[in-house]
């Protein structure tokens, strides 16, 4: 074996070791307990290393005991060992169980992040690219405002060129290692253009602060190692010892960081450009599972694990295939699906636990009807003290899945938590959404209305507002009376006074439709369309906008499932609908929501002596966690594999390899479920079964339940027994999302037209709450005529009178 020799200076670091007595653990310790292949990991020595970590497998308990092996074993100073890991929360995990086999000793390591081992380099070499070694570091908001103020300097389309969309795109093109000039060489046309342009200024701007992004960290180290070759040289001869975990979720930049420091480079040459001793490049072990790989999307390239071998010739791979976190039965389902994927290294988990429990499948009616089996099931299961609700995790796809659960929850008393993401009805876009539909019922409420006068964007900045408030303090009105009067707001912008005019056009037509009692679904619809917000989140790049408009279509969904049948929907009781009433209206809409969003606050997670509560989470949020029971839902295609998956290939080896992560956090019991009709938009779909479960061998699944057993196209009610009926499924409700579609959707459910009246100004009318009134003004036509009515004390009203109830005298 080859010892590494450390650093000059660095042996100061270490408290000396005594020469009596042996230090840390003997090396039959450190290898107590590792099956063959782990100890082969654990002590290998030379040539790069892949350790091939199957799900389960033991790769935290590898790589620490390899550190503390090169420590203790190989006489490695500590110092001259960089552990990477990808979370902050890893690194301290690895750190902490390393230093409880070598002692203190393993505090000089390097364990950290690839971001913070890039900020320690770059505090001491960044001067040499002309910055200052106290450069600030912009987080994502910090980043968004400073994009903010370049699009303004360019005077960049607000709704073409968005911010974040901007900073998507900028921070794809730094995980390629791509600059601004880079970026602009190869634009293809005028809009990729102007992104290098925002992408050049917004750099500029960054500079000019002595500051850098998260992205910037990692590309300009990679960029200072190939332009400083004596840099890179001393951090070369430095870590002798690199480690890297979850190599498969490795970027471009991030792969070309590693390559720098680990691989074998004749060609060294110092600052004059002469060739330097040759040093030889260090110990590299990677450890990942191409299997886990599902972080495309954020810019990972599975490539780097699969071509390892390829980037370093000289390597060795080790496959670690046992795995001691599930049952047989799980392990036999995770590799059947897996299997499917082409081009994967063979690789098939085993496991000494037992074959165990036979998954349990459930085929349900609905969303709803598959929230109220898991539900069912987490309660028989905790009945029987088979488990506590903390030993239970629900999956799903998406984060919008996560309402019909916490709606059924709450009304069971079923404690839990939803992580890694917000509480659906705590999303902002679902914030937005209902604030808009707030203060058309209740124009007063101030807070809704200011939440969403410049909510996209319509040029009703802060100052207008002031000018505005200060109308409403002088008349002492409402703050909606005072943007109704803006014309007589002292110093207001005449732009700024065209932008509320229309706001207040739009509002007033809206509450038209709340006056003549629409559906709750029908004026939600017509808010998202004509307000722009589905125009705005249509037109992004960004992929969190994609996931708001999911979340719009679930709201949409709630909605409509309150307006067919008010009694079935969230946390209803009965008693709470007047049996007379035929078509409850948005205000009891808004009243049955904020109950289950109040419900939603109430209770306080129970201790642990408790037992926990059951985790809610997307697929992507699960990886690396592990419980006894999972329950993996949604299982349907179109919505896991994803929707943008299914014409893919590279994208649907993707979602099976997500839906591989989800078995596999499953340690004793796995359950699969799927709907046979999904609302979307709050229009029933009909998804086939999910590929992934044609995929899993039959004898390993118990269906409790089949689509056969449905016997109608009905949803069940869990609050009183009776069904509402959906209809025949259809394409309508599997089509893609757009405003226009929205508004062909709410027209078609709106009310049928009232007639409309032939009005001209100076006609007398009459309005069935506001009184009499004089025409003053007339606009548009047809059913989008809209009527401005003075009603005296009630003030000037915008009538839409498609549904104003007015009659002329």
């Amino acid at each position: 074996m080859t010892t590494s020799s450390p650093l000059p200076g660095l042996e100061s670091l270490a408290p000396p070791e005594p020469r009596t007595t042996r230090r840390g653990p003997t090396a039959e310790e450190l290898l107590d307990g590792l099956n063959e292949p782990q100890r082969a990991a654990v002590v290998h020595a030379g040539a790069p290393l892949l350790v091939v970590a199957g799900a389960g497998s033991g790769k935290t308990r590898v790589l620490t005991r390899r550190i503390a092996w090169l420590i203790s074993e190989r006489k490695a100073h500590p110092g001259s060992i960089l552990a990477i890991t990808f979370t902050n929360k890893a690194a301290a995990e690895m750190k902490e169980r390393v230093e409880a086999l070598v002692g203190g000793r393993a505090r000089i390591m390097w364990v950290s992040t690839f971001h913070s081992a890039c900020v320690r380099i770059l505090r001491k070499e960044i001067d040499k690219l002309g910055y200052k070694s106290n450069f600030s570091i912009y987080d994502a908001a910090d980043s968004k405002r400073l994009m903010t103020l370049v699009c303004k300097d360019l005077d960049l389309d607000p709704k073409r060129y968005q911010p974040g969309a901007l900073l998507h795109w900028m921070s794809n093109q730094k995980n390629e290692l791509r600059d601004s000039e880079e970026a602009a060489k190869d634009a293809r046309n005028s809009f990729e253009e102007t992104m290098a342009a925002a992408y050049a200024l917004y750099q500029r701007r960054l500079r000019e602060a002595n500051a850098l992004d998260f992205d910037d960290l990692i590309m300009h180290t990679v960029h200072l190692f190939q332009a400083f070759p004596e840099v890179r040289e001393t951090y070369r001869r430095r870590f002798r010892h690199v480690l890297v975990d979850e190599y498969q979720d490795t970027n471009h930049a991030q792969y070309a960081l590693i390559h720098q420091l680990c691989a074998d480079d004749p060609e060294l040459v110092d600052v004059e450009g002469q060739p330097t001793e040759r040093v030889e490049p260090a110990e590299l072990m990677v450890v990942g599972d191409a299997d886990q790989s599902i972080y495309a999307f954020r810019g990972a390239n599975i490539r780097n694990i699969l071509d390892f071998e390829q980037d370093f010739p000289d390597a060795t791979s080790i496959l670690l295939e046992q795995n001691y976190r599930s049952t047989q039965t799980i392990l036999n389902a995770a590799n059947a699906v897996i299997g499917h994927n082409k081009g994967r290294k063979p690789k098939r988990l085993w496991s000494q636990a037992g074959d165990g429990a036979r998954i349990v499948g459930y085929v349900a009616d609905d969303e709803r009807d598959e929230a109220r089996f898991v539900s069912e099931e987490i309660d028989k299961l905790t009945d029987d003290a088979e488990v506590r609700p903390g030993d239970v995790a629900v999956f799903y796809r998406t984060n919008a899945q996560s309402r019909v659960f916490e709606e059924v929850f709450i009304r069971l008393g079923m404690p839990y938590k939803v992580v890694g993401g917000v509480r659906f009805y705590e999303r902002r876009e679902v914030r937005d959404a209902l604030a808009y539909l707030r203060m058309l019922v209740n124009p007063a409420d101030e807070i809704s209305l200011r939440r969403v006068l410049n909510t996209p964007k319509r040029g009703i900045g802060d100052r207008a507002v002031a000018c505005v408030q200060a109308l409403a303090d002088r008349e002492r009105i409402i703050f909606w009376e005072a943007l109704r009067r803006a014309d007589e707001a002292p110093g207001l912008a005449s732009r700024s006074l065209r932008a509320i005019e229309g706001f207040v056009g739009l509002v007033e037509e809206l509450q038209s439709m709340v006056d003549a009692g629409e559906r709750a679904d029908v004026i939600l619809e017509s808010v998202l369309a004509r307000s722009g917000y589905l125009v705005e989140l249509e037109a992004s790049d960004d992929p969190q906008d994609a996931t708001r408009l999911e979340n719009l279509a679930e709201l949409v969904a709630v909605a409509r499932e309150f307006s067919d049948d008010p009694v079935a929907g969230p946390s209803a009781d009965p008693a709470d609908i007047d049996a007379g009433q035929v078509a409850p209206g948005l205000s009891d809409f808004l009243e049955r929501v904020a109950l289950v969003a109040d419900a939603d606050q109430v209770p306080d997670a129970p201790d642990e002596d408790d037992g926990g509560v059951v985790t809610l989470m997307t697929l992507h949020t699960a990886k690396g966690l592990e419980f006894p029971v999972v329950f993996l839902t949604g299982l349907e295609d179109g919505v896991f594999p994803h929707s943008r998956s299914l014409g893919d290939q590279p994208e649907l080896e993707e979602e099976r390899r997500l839906a591989y992560v989800g078995v596999t956090r499953a340690q004793q019991r796995l359950y699969v479920s799927r709907a046979v009709i999904r609302s979307a938009w709050g229009a029933p779909a009909h998804n086939p079964a999910s590929r992934f479960l044609d995929e899993l061998p039959v004898d390993l699944v118990d269906w409790r339940r089949t689509e056969a057993a449905q016997t109608r196209w009905s949803r069940p009610d869990l609050a009183s027994g009776s069904a509402a009926r959906l209809g025949t499924p259809t394409e309508a409700g599997r089509r893609n999302f757009s405003s226009a579609a929205l508004r062909a959707d709410a027209a078609a459910k709106s009310k049928p037209a009232r007639e409309i009246p032939s009005l001209e100004p100076g006609d007398r009318v009459v309005h069935d709450s506001f009184g009499l009134g004089t025409v003053v003004a007339i606009e548009g036509v047809a059913d989008k005529t809209v009527a401005s009515i003075d009603f005296g004390s009630e003030g000037v009203k915008r009538l839409l009178l498609r549904y104003a109830p007015v009659e002329k005298l």
